[in-house]
């Protein structure tokens, strides 16, 4: 068996290479990274999106975390990936992990491993985490395991909502008031992902109507990528000429 980190991370078919079995594996190489990061006192933000079984997996990567002794915040609900990244800076975390395969096919799924700073790990972190893996593998070294309702009873797993905080910080970014000034009719198109809602917490706090389209969990994402692109946004087109709309948001 060959896992490999690419550019953002590891993706895979579910059920074929990305099965609860391998994705143990990666945690555990994960959190030996995680621990020679800091040995002290290790950390990390664990999150996930809408995919197929997408919160499970996040809650094994959870449970291996636990077993290796390292604090883990585990997010309530999907959440956007950006989110967990502002996460891991607020909390001061040692790495995040966020289950996704972006905007890939829906029989897709991934790991997003995340550095101390927030943004993506770089190629030779990926690189230390393929090289703990195989260590692993090579030494027959197994996932420790830890049961998830014990791990939170002894606060080594805390659950919590990343998202409020990070569209808080979005807030402050930008001047709301200005964009509640120009009273805009924003069509938002979630494409059945962890963006989902986003820009009704953000925008429709002053004189920003939004009306939300594709904003249900469908981890079928519609039959299509969820990437917006022209091919993938019909629906949101329609929509805005449809209703005199301003202006169309959609996120992956």
């Amino acid at each position: 068996m060959t896992i490999k980190f690419g550019t953002d991370g590891w993706r895979a078919v579910i059920s074929e290479t990305f099965t609860f079995g391998n994705l143990r594996l990666v945690a555990q190489a994960i959190a030996d990274y995680v621990r020679e990061e800091n040995a002290t006192n290790p950390s990390i933000v664990v999150g996930f999106d809408t995919r197929f079984l997408s919160d499970r997996y996040a809650a094994e990567v959870a449970r291996v975390m636990a077993a290796n002794h390292i604090d883990t915040w585990l997010a309530r609900a999907d959440t956007p990936t950006p989110a967990i990244s502002y996460a891991v800076l607020q909390k001061n975390a040692t790495a995040g992990v966020m289950i996704t395969a972006s905007h890939n096919a829906p029989r897709y799924n991934g790991i997003k491993l995340k550095s101390c700073h927030g943004g993506a790990a770089s190629p030779s972190h990926h690189q230390r985490v393929e090289r703990l893996l195989d260590r692993n593998l090579s030494s027959g070294r197994g996932p420790n395991l830890m049961d998830l309702t014990e791990a939170i009873k002894q606060d080594r797993v805390q659950k919590f909502d990343p998202s409020w905080a990070y569209y808080e910080h979005l807030s402050g970014l930008v001047d709301l008031d200005i964009v509640s000034s120009g009273e805009l009719r924003v069509v938002a198109d979630g494409m059945f992902g962890s963006g989902r809602g986003a820009f009704s917490e953000v925008l429709a706090r002053g004189r920003t109507h939004v009306f939300n389209i594709r904003q249900e969990m469908n981890p079928g994402f519609g039959g299509i990528h969820p990437e917006p692109i022209a091919k993938h946004l019909g629906l949101l087109m329609s929509t805005i000429q449809g209703g005199h709309w301003d202006v169309g948001l959609a996120t992956d």
